[in-house]
């Protein structure tokens, strides 16, 4: 149950905004095809390989989540989300029930006497409760780097921004279309339900979609009327032609326009375009 439910988030977040990124988004699928049929097998066979199979995708999912976080995993580095944290604790949950089931599956024992019946008791106890301290210390051990690993990393988008921090924006031509990026080159869009003075892209949707936080000024080629709205906590988000602008965690370097035309979290996106 705990392996489906993994799958589950993995499944969420693949549609709503990991989709677009390069190899994670395929790799999110897999994740969900794979726990969830290695959590039918279980329920279905009562396997013993099936139930260590299953321990063995629980423990390797958290661990690239763990290095998604820390050092970036295929170019993209993972934010932090209630979504990946309740994931990581599920799998950290999950790698020893399922470690624990398969340790105590094995296969019965024969007996042909007392004294002979008592010592392969005796065996089997001690080679289970070492298992379980294994099981215990792994579990452990993937906790405390769960939670370093959350301490550590940025929760979406920073807290500058205020009224006298300025921000670059230029004009670029991707696809063959002349669109706004920030001073790093990366793409900004546009969120459809945004109004000129307000941003419906909050809490996890703002982690998936960073705002571009400070007052902006043109750069070469860029047209248009900017602007900014208020963020709170004293901070301000650019604005350009009334759109508030972010950037997408699933662009990874200037160049790329992955977030154009995506219908995620809440609402349609598109690259912001640059008239003239």
């Amino acid at each position: 149950m705990l392996l489906a439910v993994s799958a589950g988030i993995h499944l969420d977040l693949y549609l709503t905004g990991y989709r677009s990124i390069p190899t994670i988004g395929w790799l999110f699928m897999l994740q969900f095809v794979g726990g969830l049929t290695l959590a039918i097998a279980v329920l279905v066979t009562h396997s013993r390989l099936a139930v260590a199979a299953s321990a063995a995708f629980a423990l390797s999912t958290l661990s690239a989540y763990l290095l998604a976080v820390w050092i970036g995993l295929f170019g993209f580095k993972e934010v932090r989300t209630r979504a990946g944290i309740a994931a990581g604790l599920i799998e950290v949950a999950a790698f020893a029930t399922l470690a624990l089931a398969a340790a105590a599956a094995g296969p019965a024992r024969e007996t042909d006497g007392i004294s002979s019946a008592a010592r392969r008791v005796a065996r089997v106890h001690a080679a289970f409760s070492a298992v379980i301290g294994v099981v215990g210390a792994v579990s452990l051990l993937a906790l405390a780097l769960l939670g370093v690993a959350v301490a550590n990393a940025a929760s979406g988008p920073p807290a500058s921004g205020g009224s006298g921090t300025h921000v670059t924006l230029k004009a670029a031509t991707i696809g063959g279309v002349k669109v706004l990026t920030d001073a790093h080159g990366l793409t900004l869009y546009l969120f459809a339900p945004d109004t000129a003075t307000t941003s419906k892209c909050t809490g996890s949707c703002a982690a998936y979609w960073p705002p571009v936080l400070g007052r902006p000024q043109p750069g070469p080629g860029v047209t248009g009327k900017l602007g900014t709205i208020s963020r709170g906590a004293r901070s301000v988000q650019a604005t350009y032609d009334g759109h508030p602008l972010y950037t997408y965690v699933g662009d990874n370097g200037p160049g790329q326009a992955n977030g154009n035309n995506l219908d995620l979290n809440g609402g349609l996106w598109y690259e912001v375009r640059v008239s003239g």
